[in-house]
């Protein structure tokens, strides 16, 4: 990572160059690799899990809160995942993170009842929080602070190229059963655990999570930086509108408001994903030349109109369109608001407390998006439900209008990480 530091001596005008010539990491490309395996099966999974679980005979927000259910226990167990990958390294803690996810979601396939499907579905979270935080440790340690948006516009393509045949493949597959995907995914996490078992087995990656620690930045710090800040309240309503609300209610708006199948369901799951990989093949680059804060607020405003708009649709044809729309706002969002929170940790301080509580925050949208929306489904209409996914974008813009820029080539940025307010 010291070596990469040669391009600050640069004008502030060239960095775009730099940031074009710095080679991403060996480790770094692993990672983009597993992401891409596991989108696809998550995708497969998508378009039928609210539908298998009103099979069980449950309404809009029973099913609803079987999307939450692994949201909450990535939200629990996030301050542990931390701690876990501080004592035994990256690498361990992703693989097993990936096979817990595995068991549990074989077992989602052989549940007998509502209550099993929540317990098995619940539990695959830990396994997602020990993953995800393993990944982002891995590359905001990794990744030169010049291509740091590139980096993670880069992961999040593969995660959601994964996503585009993910939710289409599952949504065929449902007519084999709606267990079937629940298998066909444990075994992409299991293919996924091998590739970087066997890939990163001989890298300085354990050797570092050995050798001494570098000095941490607690949220207590953190939280004084108002970019930090605004982070969390974006990281919430992405939670709500792109994990929580997306994967809980469109299926069921596409069944009982459009009155399709869970084909049309995954395939406008799939739009989303493709809106949001175009947007990811410009936004990461954007990201370390124009600065963080502007991609933030468009892909806030894009993702929040659309998703407000999604319930007013009244055929399939808008339906995808919108669907589009609104991916290509979180592809805008994403790599910027990951990029920020790697500026604020920076490269020279471990940050797992921290990055712990940027992704509470979206799992807490994730958790509360679903229930909430389910119970304006059940007790208003998906009019309402949609609109008030859009209010939290809404919420989100109003933080950033207020937060720094920490692009170090912004001048702002490249200060006491945290101590700024």
């Amino acid at each position: 990572m010291v070596g990469f530091r040669r391009a600050s001596t640069r004008p502030p005008g060239r960095d775009s160059g730099t940031a074009e010539r710095v080679r991403m990491p060996r480790e770094i490309k692993v990672l983009i690799a597993a992401a891409f395996v596991i989108a696809i099966g998550f995708g497969l999974v998508s378009p039928v899990l609210p539908q298998f679980a009103q099979s069980f005979d449950v309404g809009a927000t029973a099913s609803s809160i079987i999307v939450s259910a692994f949201a909450f226990t990535r939200l629990v167990f996030a301050p542990a995942g931390g701690k876990f990958v501080e004592k035994l390294g990256e690498r361990p803690v992703y693989i097993s993170g990936l096979l817990i996810v595995a068991v549990s979601t074989a077992a989602c396939a052989f549940a007998a009842d509502y209550w099993q499907l929540l317990i098995f579905r619940g539990l695959g979270g830990i396994g997602s929080t020990m993953f995800t935080i393993s990944a982002m440790g891995l590359i905001i340690r990794l990744a030169p602070p010049s291509i740091r948006g590139r980096v993670s516009s880069s992961y999040a393509s593969a995660f959601l190229l994964g996503s585009i045949g993910g939710p289409f493949i599952g949504g065929l597959l449902a007519g084999f059963g709606l267990r079937v995907p629940f298998l066909v995914y444990a075994g992409a996490l299991v293919v996924a655990a091998a590739v970087v078992f066997f890939q990163l087995k001989d890298t300085s990656l354990q050797d570092k999570a050995k050798s001494a620690p570098l000095p941490a930045l607690s949220v207590r710090v953190a939280l004084q930086d108002s970019a930090y800040r605004a982070a969390l309240v974006s990281g919430f309503a992405n939670g709500w509108s792109s994990f929580g609300v997306r994967m809980a209610l469109i299926p069921l708006f596409a069944a009982a408001v459009l009155g399709a199948g869970p084909e049309v369901a995954g395939i406008s799951l799939a739009f989303f994903a493709a809106g949001t990989a175009l947007a990811l093949t410009v936004s990461g680059r954007l990201a370390d030349t124009l600065g963080r804060r502007p991609l933030i607020l468009t892909g806030l405003v894009i993702n929040g109109a659309a998703m407000a708009c999604i319930g007013f649709t009244g055929d399939v044809f808008w339906f995808l369109v919108v669907s589009v729309i609104a991916g290509i706002g979180t592809g805008i969002l994403n790599p910027a608001q990951q990029a920020v929170v790697a500026d604020v940790i920076g490269s020279e301080r471990s940050g797992g407390k921290v990055l712990a509580g940027f992704q509470m925050s979206a799992d807490t949208g994730a958790i509360l998006g679903p229930i909430l929306a389910g119970v304006l489904v059940d007790t208003l209409s998906y009019n309402w439900a949609f609109a008030a996914t859009g209010l939290t974008a809404l919420a989100a813009i109003m933080m950033w209008m207020a937060a720094r820029e920490t692009l170090p080539t912004h001048g702002e940025s490249k200060t006491t990480e945290g101590s700024q307010t």
